[in-house]
């Protein structure tokens, strides 16, 4: 079975929602992990927006990259520059691929405003993951 890491700044929202995706569209051919290079908790509004679109991530947890060291992941995806920048090295094959999303988390305005940002971010993870999974597992 083939494991998969997103990794994120703060596995917070952009990580946690392609988790949550990737997960749903991988189903039973791989297992899927995110973190962190520091952890954040996962973010309310990443929970609710996701939860539209019927997915639940409200039991996810943010973890950090270093709990993971141990594992031999196939693929490690990194969600944002800072991430990739700072990402460790890993002792393993894993083949690393790299996509930059918007922080929702950085959005300003009003409440609406800001979760109309969560939800742009949202579906251009969704596209990203549905082509991952059907490209690669």
């Amino acid at each position: 079975m083939k494991k998969v890491l997103v990794l994120c700044t703060g596995n917070s929202c952009r990580s946690q929602i392609a988790e949550g995706y990737i997960r749903h569209f991988a189903g039973d051919k791989a297992v899927i992990y995110s973190a962190g290079v520091e952890t954040h908790g996962v973010n309310p509004k990443a929970i609710a927006i996701m939860a539209e679109d019927g997915i639940d991530i409200s039991k996810h947890t943010s973890n950090n990259i270093d709990e993971y060291g141990n594992v031999d992941f196939d693929f490690v995806i990194t969600v944002c520059d800072n991430a990739k920048e700072r990402c460790p090295y890993f002792p393993t094959n894993a083949k690393k691929l790299h996509q930059n999303f918007p922080d929702p988390a950085k959005a300003t305005g009003s409440y609406q405003e800001i979760l109309t940002e969560f939800r742009n971010v949202r579906e251009m993870i969704k596209n990203y993951s549905e082509t991952f999974v059907k490209e690669n597992l």
